[in-house]
């Protein structure tokens, strides 16, 4: 077995899709120790028991981290800060804490403030890999499978920790890549922040316009794959817009302008400008194809 899986307690805080699925995963991997759970309200509670996720399974997350040898905070970004100050005073020294937030600068911010002398054993860590679908029964144990996991510590953090947590997501079938927060959440907020931005706001769009009442009747299998993450969770979206809100706006700019571009060549009926932009997007969206990203 992993030396990683060998650890007596496992605590996860947030048993939605991603803590599901690290759950799940630990178990396919091998895990033997234990595994709890943490979750806000007895009906999560219950729902994390029936889909079989972790042995237990409390309700809030000091219980669930005390003793734990490693606490994987899987909340939305919102309720990080909070979930460090709770468990602060219950880990021991040996323990770590990892999480899979999707902006890494603010969270390991709240991380700092809230686990205070405990911060250097935080590895902040975001997992590239999900879907549009939510709660404990969305987890499965492939997720990670092939998938790219960001680890962002800084220089404060502890190289056994970090190596710690590396080792982990190897475990979930995961390659594990190391950036500095600032690089993360600007690639982040490109490829990740900025398309969800987009999405969200195209379908509002059409749901508030004139048309609304017809308007998706006559969407098709384009309109669907382009919009697909606008069915991800409001509250988990609303958080890390917040969090890598300077980041996102300058995606933001970035596309308007370019959208300018491509609205000023069609209404000019510049056909080789069109051309010339859908052929560079079709030969790099082909690349990505590829590479399976």
């Amino acid at each position: 077995m992993n030396d990683v899986l060998a650890v007596d307690r496992i605590a996860i805080v947030g048993l939605g899709l991603i803590g599901g699925s690290i759950a799940l995963g630990l178990a396919r991997a091998g895990f033997a120790g234990e595994c709890v759970g943490a979750v806000v309200n007895a009906d999560e509670r219950e729902r994390a028991l029936s889909c079989g996720l972790v042995d237990h399974v409390e309700i809030g997350a000091a219980r669930a981290a005390t003793n734990a040898d490693v606490v994987i905070v899987a909340v939305p970004l919102g309720q990080a800060e909070s979930v460090f100050v709770e468990i602060a005073d219950v880990i021991g020294p040996q323990s770590i804490v990892t999480d899979v937030g999707s902006a890494k600068a603010d969270v390991m911010a709240n991380a700092q403030n809230g686990l205070g002398a405990a911060y250097p054993r935080f590895v902040p860590g975001h997992p590239i890999a999900g879907t549009e679908h939510s709660g404990p029964e969305a987890g499965f144990a492939e997720l990670f499978d092939g998938r790219r996991v960001v680890l962002t510590p800084d220089d404060q953090a502890d190289v056994g920790a970090t190596a710690f947590v590396s080792g982990l997501w190897q475990a979930l079938g995961a390659h594990v890549t190391q950036l500095s927060a600032a690089t993360h959440d600007r690639l982040l907020a490109a490829t990740s922040h900025l398309p969800h931005a987009l999405a969200f706001t195209l379908v509002d769009a059409l749901a508030t316009g004139d048309d609304a009442d017809t308007v998706f009747d006559y969407a098709g299998g384009g309109f669907a794959d382009l919009t697909r993450i606008a069915a991800s969770d409001p509250a988990v979206w609303r958080d890390i817009f917040a969090a890598n809100r300077n980041a996102v706006v300058a995606a933001l700019d970035d596309y308007i302008g370019a959208l300018g571009e491509t609205r000023r060549a069609i209404a000019n009926d510049d056909a080789p400008a069109v051309f010339e932009r859908i052929q560079r997007a079709q030969a790099a969206r082909s690349r990505l194809t590829l590479q399976k990203l």
